[in-house]
């Protein structure tokens, strides 16, 4: 039986194709797959990661509907992604004493404390919003024919396309940390982080207007924040950070 890579388009017969090397099964994207990234994906690293960040930098939209149609072969798995990018961000902010919570102090909150609990724990905080901000782009793009695990791919991605923004401009986190210019790079670094979302939103959602893929985005996000601070600060309180 002869069939199409749906990587290269190879017509192939037996289990991977001639061409690409890709497999001749691609599984829906669904919680089977989620489980076997997070059991596999972590411990077997490939040469993919350079390809998947170019591919969000260049047609980020695009190249995430093809993975989750099948087109995976050279991808880094999404989930890996994010863990490696966000456990070197975490490094590195932690090695430099980076510090983005400049002159922040209540009675119970000081900068030094949250700056400390937000190195320490930034992978597990990166990670943990991915569901949180799937929850907002599921209720608001639920018409558009994905469940609710590929738009968590989606998402995943989406986070991996920020970090790496983050990861490049650490020289410059570096040259601001300790004054007060630190909370206009933050800012700057948050508006830069939406645009990328909406960017890719546009791109992955082709099937309606740009206009209302744009509308939905910024409904989706104002769900995430809500959700994100209220989460955050049952955090907080449950700790005793606050």
């Amino acid at each position: 039986m002869e069939i199409m890579c749906k990587n290269c388009h190879q017509v192939f017969k037996g289990h991977y194709c001639n061409n690409c090397g890709q497999s001749a099964e691609t599984h829906k994207i669904n919680v089977h797959f989620l489980w076997h990234d997070i059991q596999h994906g972590l411990l077997h690293f490939d040469k993919g990661i350079l390809f998947s960040l170019k591919q969000l930098f260049t047609r980020p939209g695009h190249s995430v509907r093809e993975f989750i149609e099948g087109k995976r072969v050279r991808h880094f798995k999404p989930l890996s992604l994010v863990v490696v990018l966000a456990t070197l961000y975490g490094v590195l902010y932690h090695y430099f004493h980076l510090n983005t919570f400049y002159d922040i102090k209540t009675s119970n909150l000081e900068s030094n404390n949250l700056n400390e609990w937000f190195a320490t724990h930034f992978s597990w905080i990166t990670v943990g919003s991915i569901p949180i901000y799937t929850f907002g782009t599921f209720i608001v793009f639920r018409k558009q024919g994905y469940n609710f695990v590929e738009l968590f791919v989606l998402n995943t991605f989406k986070a991996a396309q920020r970090i790496s923004v983050q990861l490049l401009t650490i020289p410059i986190m570096i040259y601001l940390n300790q004054t007060s210019h630190i909370q206009q790079y933050t800012y700057a670094m948050y508006i830069l982080g939406v645009i990328l979302i909406f960017w890719t939103n546009i791109e992955f959602f082709n099937k309606i207007s740009k206009i209302k893929v744009l509308l939905l985005s910024i409904l989706s996000h104002i769900i995430f924040l809500i959700c994100f601070i209220i989460l955050l600060a049952i955090i907080f309180k449950v700790t005793g950070k606050l």
